[in-house]
């Protein structure tokens, strides 16, 4: 049962346990009757008025006996007594030993059945065995009417008093049976056995048919099993009934009132298999019959909740109830599964009510969910305007919004399937729908935050925390969730922008600061771009450890964001079409520059994290093609190229052939039109050159 104590714990305001125990025995008895019936029925067994004509035949030495019978009957029978809760045998009630020790009828002569009278006593002191003899006393008095040897007076005053001793047999075989955990083994058996064959009678009675036995009214059948049977549905009612104990664990009513049914019914039942079963006849069906009433009564108080319009947290409460504790803890138990395969209980409620509440179900949760992540947001916001500084865990700025999200996520998933796999299912794109809302919501707020607080002394800490909360974002959405392509984009297309605009603003003063040092190579005409490009390396190693609260992925991720610069920049001033070399000579010296310039960014970049292999060939490549004078080779040079760098236009061609002062029109156009044909690119393209803007 551990579920039926750890489901309350998911709930709001509930702290998570590890395990829960199961659950603790109920204090309360239970009850099979209800008082004013024990005590009605007790007063038409014993009254004196209910076998009038007995107390002038009754022997005189039987008058002290009679007394102090009177005196026990006087006490009544207890009321408010359980099937289930072994207590004291009561003052006045024999035991099967004590009933075995008193002095029992003389046994009648051969052939004579007892008299009305030594069954009365026998009976009110509930010697079971008198059963067989007014039995006989029944049949005897039939074979009488039918043979027409008694008036009709007399045979209603004869039947007027069988009936007054079956109805003390019948008070002492139910009084047995409402609490039969409570009675002795042995005279459990009597009972049941005496219950068997009254209903066997019954049954008989019922195939001879109408018109029974003239001058006597017709007292079959006496029902006595559907008798038992009604008694074990108020027993499951008084059980189930019960006034729930009060917790400590926050729990609202209709909660400790669903735990309280559920324990009590598995409990009861687990008894009725172990106690009752191995004692009564199979045709009984105790099992069943117990399971049956108990289900009728969780039911109905299910049915009658579901009348009342239910807060959120007590309609998940009943829907857990219905479609798995229920079912799966309770019914498919280990003790009880077997015995119930083959009663056929049914839901506690029906399919359509299920599935209007599990359509309120769902528009709570991610009603739920949708305010418990704006509020989320809005806490953590306030830090960053604030300028609380965030936490710092393994060297590395951390921020808990990402875990506070994820988890309200996954709780309302876990919610639903705690209540079934299918309800699971159906809730989670409900749920990842909820996220990409909440994801450009955050990327909103970022993004003001970035705009309007660059004065604040914890700026660029928050903003490298908020980057690095799209890893735990991102780690979810493509291997938690597996969501779909279409709503994978729309999830990881606000973090991407986050990540991106966080990357601008960390690199944003390092980059104007290398801004004049690319300057200088066509300012001085590439007269020393080694000197100058060994300059912006340096100068770039001297920001590095500003970013080393990065998370390693995102500090390889903005390594790549420089490498791509630095290659950019480098050939933007390659393209500004204001060197112009004649000879050959003077191109081979330049293509060396570049291509030494190229190696020095590439061995920097790769030692500091970047792996941008993408880059790799962008500027050897053009070195070549500066170099090279063959106009054949030069398009085989263009024509690779391209496959690279598909955005890689004539306008940028053109720009590098600008250099190469010898080249002639002609052969310059031969060899843009290489561009015309569409050689299709090695692997999807990231931008480089669609980054560069030429004259």
């Amino acid at each position: 049962m551990l579920k039926m104590l750890t489901f309350f714990q998911g709930l709001p305001g509930q702290q998570p346990v590890s395990g829960a125990p199961d659950f603790p025995r109920s204090p309360q008895k239970l009850p099979s009757t209800s008082e004013a019936e024990s005590e009605a029925s007790m007063s038409e067994a014993s009254s004196e008025d209910l076998v009038p004509p007995l107390e002038a035949e009754v022997a005189p030495d039987r008058d002290e006996e009679e007394a102090g019978k009177k005196k026990k009957k006087s006490k009544g029978l207890a009321t408010m007594f359980s099937v289930f809760t072994k207590g004291r045998k009561k003052k006045g009630q024999p035991s099967s030993a004590e009933t075995e020790g008193e002095s029992e009828c003389s046994p009648p002569p051969p052939g004579q059945l007892p008299t009305v009278e030594e069954l009365k006593v026998d009976l009110e002191r509930g010697r079971l065995e008198a059963a067989g003899p007014l039995l006989a006393l029944e049949l005897e008095l039939q074979e009488a009417a039918a043979a027409g040897r008694a008036s009709g007076e007399e045979l209603v005053r004869r039947q007027s008093k069988v009936e007054a001793l079956y109805a003390l047999l019948r008070d002492q075989v139910l009084g047995l049976l409402r609490r039969p955990l409570e009675a002795a083994p042995e005279r459990l058996r009597q009972a049941l056995a005496v219950l068997a064959e009254q209903e066997r009678q019954d049954r008989e009675a019922a195939a001879a048919g109408p018109p029974g036995c003239p001058g006597l009214a017709a007292t079959r059948p006496r029902g006595w099993l559907q008798l038992w049977r009604d008694g074990v549905a108020q027993a499951a009612a008084e059980r189930l009934g019960g006034r729930p104990a009060a917790d400590a664990e926050g729990r609202t009513e209709a909660e400790r009132a669903f735990l309280h049914m559920g324990r009590t019914m598995k409990e009861d039942l687990e008894a009725v298999v172990e106690r009752l079963k191995p004692l009564f006849p199979a045709d009984f069906h105790v099992v069943a019959a117990y399971a049956e009433s108990y289900h009728a009564h969780f039911a109905a108080q299910l049915a009658a909740l579901t009348q009342f319009e239910l807060c959120p947290r007590d309609t998940y409460m009943l829907l857990v109830w219905v479609q798995n504790l229920y079912p799966n803890d309770i019914l498919n138990s280990p003790k009880l599964a077997p015995e119930l395969q083959g009663v056929r209980l049914g839901t506690l409620l029906p399919p359509t009510q299920i599935r209007l509440l599990e359509a309120t179900f769902l528009s709570n949760e991610v009603a739920s969910v949708r305010e418990l992540t704006a509020r989320a947001l809005e806490l953590e916001s306030n830090r960053w305007t604030q300028d609380v500084a965030p936490q710092r865990l393994d060297a590395r700025c951390h921020s808990e919004l990402a875990i506070d999200i994820i988890q309200i996520i996954s709780q309302g998933h876990a919610k639903a399937e705690s209540i079934t796999l299918d309800l699971g299912t159906q809730i989670k794109p409900l749920l990842l729908v909820e996220l990409a809302t909440f994801l450009r919501s955050y990327q909103r707020a970022f993004d003001e935050f970035l705009e309007r607080c660059r004065q604040l002394r914890n700026y660029r800490a928050n903003v490298i925390a908020n980057i690095n909360n799209c890893l735990s974002f991102r780690t979810s959405v493509e291997q938690r969730w597996q969501t779909p392509p279409d709503l994978r984009s729309s999830l990881l297309s606000p973090l991407n922008e986050l990540k991106s605009h966080g990357f601008d603003t960390l690199l944003q003063s390092l980059f104007g600061g290398l801004k004049p040092l690319f300057k200088r190579f066509t300012q001085t005409r590439w007269a020393a771009p080694q000197q100058t490009l060994e300059e912006i390396i340096s100068a770039v190693a001297e920001r590095m450890p500003e970013f080393s609260e990065l998370q390693d992925c995102f500090r390889e991720e903005l390594l790549e964001v420089v490498h791509l610069h630095l290659v950019k920049e480098y050939i933007a001033r390659l393209c500004k079409r204001r060197l112009v070399l004649k000879t050959a000579e003077q191109q081979q010296q330049l293509a060396g520059h570049v291509q030494a310039n190229a190696q020095l960014i590439q061995q920097f970049c790769t030692q500091n994290g970047s792996p941008a292999t993408w880059l790799h060939h962008a500027l050897p490549t053009l070195a070549e093609i500066i170099r090279l004078q063959d106009p054949s080779a030069i398009k085989i040079e263009v024509a690779t190229y391209a496959t690279w760098y598909p955005d890689f236009s004539k306008g940028h061609l053109s720009a590098i052939l600008a250099i190469k002062g010898n080249l002639s029109s002609s052969d310059a156009k031969s060899i843009r039109s290489i561009l015309d044909i569409n050689t299709g690119a090695h692997e999807p393209s990231k931008a480089l050159f669609s980054l560069i803007k030429v004259g």
